[in-house]
Parts: C-alpha cells; structure tokens; sequence
C-alpha cells in the first residue's frame, strides 16, 4: 500500500509550482502550516529530504526534483481518470467502433479522427478497415456502432456521405496500353485482373468486372496499387486513392470504349441512431464535416 496518499504530492507541487507556501495556500485553499505540515509528513514516510531551505525560501532538493517529476504524472493520469468517471457519468461511451471501407478517402479519415479526439480524447476507438461486405456484417452482427460502405445494409437507413470513381488503369508499359487503341471487356479477359478480397467471414462478394481468365486477390488496396505500379495487373482502384500515380504517371487509365469509369455512392450508416451516445454522434459529425472539407479541396466549385 503507498505511503504518501496523492493529496501530499499534490500539495508538493502547488508549493513548487507557486513559489512557498503561503503563496501556493491562497491558490489550493489550505493554510500555509497544513501544506507545510503535508511536506513534512511526505518526507518522513518517504525516508528523502525533498524540499531545502534557501533563506526565506524554499526549493526542491535534487532527489525531490526526481520525485516530483515522477508524481506529476500520477497526478495527471489520476486527473485524466477523473475525467473519463465523470464523462461515464454522463453516458458518454468508453469507446466507439467505427468499421470503414478502404475506399474511403484517408484524408478525410485521418482529419475526423483528429476532430474527434479533440473533442473526446479519453474515448477509445475501435477502427476496422474492411472490404465490400465486412464492414456490412459487422453491422448485423452488433459489432460496430457506425459503418462506413460503399453497400446497402438490409434492414438499416444509411446516410450519404460521397460518391466515389473508380477508374480502370495499369502500368503505362502494361499488355493493354501497348496496344494503343480503345479497349473492350473482350480485350481484358486475356489479361490479369487484380481485386481486393472480401473481408466478410460469412457472405463474401466479389466487385467489378472479374471475368479474366487471371485473377490475383489481395487483402489490402495498398498491395493492389503496389503491384499495379510493378505491371502485374490492371484493376478498378477509387480515383482519389491513386492520384498521385496518375499524375506521375505511374499508373495510366485504360482507354476502356464503357466501364472505364464507375460511381460508387458511399454512406454513413448507424447501428442504432436513437440509442447512439454523444461520442458516436460526434464521430458521426466528424466524418460528415471532414468528407465536406475534403470534397471542397479535390473539386472546388
């Protein structure tokens, strides 16, 4: 069991922090002689001398400067779990499970997720970037409070956020660019077509157009980009995720007569809006602010 109770390191550092003790009792609303006395008791239980007198005033020794150092952080995390009883007190949830496609802009992820610990930074989140039907399934099973997806959920109302291209593109020096004329699906049934596996346990699907007689599945976009970039393959990639290798010319779009280009709608979809607490509503919020911003930066109007 601790010997000094964390009001002694608390009234340690309000005399340090303020200059004495009588200036530090005006500000924590004890007597000069209560802190003094507090100090004291800290130094006989701890066996170390951590204050020292320096004419009428007083200061840390070395080992107390150690010391103290050290109980800030107890303080801090003590204040901290303070905040997060008082938080719980008032419904708010001790974490929120948001499970979100992987054609979803990270941009606009990553400025949500920094809105949102803002805002409510002992919350915990629980993130699942999912494929097709895996974050769908999360959502009938209970597992996730907010859904992110570019599909229907049977039974839930989802709510738009964007709509997403896709666009169909390989390597400059890929098969199908050499052949330097308007393409057809027949062109690419000879060619390996690269997609990304679904990451539902139960009931997978498979996206796309998917009838080339090669097929490579991936877990991840960034390993399809990555070997798409090696000319490994030719595949549907979220125009906003491959930007960059458009632009340099790392990955080129296949001059497809149709099909080169698909719309996918993207939504946002609770688990339970009426039920939902204020941290899975703040995200919610979040994403639909960032998703905003984001849209007024790629195509400004």
């Amino acid at each position: 069991m601790s010997r000094v109770t964390l009001a002694q390191w608390r009234m340690l550092a309000a005399v340090v922090d303020h200059g004495g003790f009588a200036r530090a009792s005006q500000v924590v609303h004890k007597s000069p002689s209560t802190l003094n006395h507090a100090v004291h008791k800290l130094e006989e239980q701890l066996g170390v001398k951590v204050m020292e007198p320096v004419g009428r005033n007083v200061r840390l020794t070395e080992a107390g400067e150690m010391l103290l150092r050290r109980a800030r952080q107890l303080i801090e995390n003590a204040e901290a779990l303070e905040d997060v009883a008082d938080s719980l007190a008032e419904g708010l949830e001790a974490e929120v499970v948001l499970a979100i496609d992987q054609i979803f802009p990270p941009e606009a992820l990553a400025q949500a997720l920094q809105r949102f610990s803002a805002a409510f930074p002992h919350v915990r989140v629980q993130l699942h970037e999912t494929v097709l039907n895996g974050g769908v399934e999360m959502l009938y099973d209970g597992r996730a409070d907010l859904v992110v997806s570019g599909l229907a959920a049977q039974g839930f109302l989802g709510e738009p956020l964007t709509t997403l291209t896709f666009v169909a593109v390989a390597h400059p020096e890929h098969a199908l660019h050499r052949l330097e004329r308007p393409l057809d699906l027949r062109d690419l049934v000879q060619h390996r077509q690269l997609v990304v596996r679904d990451s539902a346990q139960r009931e997978t699907m498979d996206s796309g157009w998917l009838k080339a007689e090669q097929r490579w599945t991936v877990s991840h976009l960034g390993t399809s980009v990555d070997m798409l970039k090696r000319g490994l393959g030719f595949a549907w990639l979220p125009e906003t995720l491959i930007q960059d290798a458009l632009a340099s010319g790392q990955l080129v779009p296949l001059p497809l007569i149709v099909g080169g280009h698909r719309q996918v709608p993207i939504q946002l979809i609770h688990r339970d809006r009426d039920r939902a607490g204020p941290a899975t509503r703040a995200l919610a919020a979040a994403l639909m602010q960032s998703v905003r911003e984001w849209e007024a930066v790629v195509s400004p109007k």
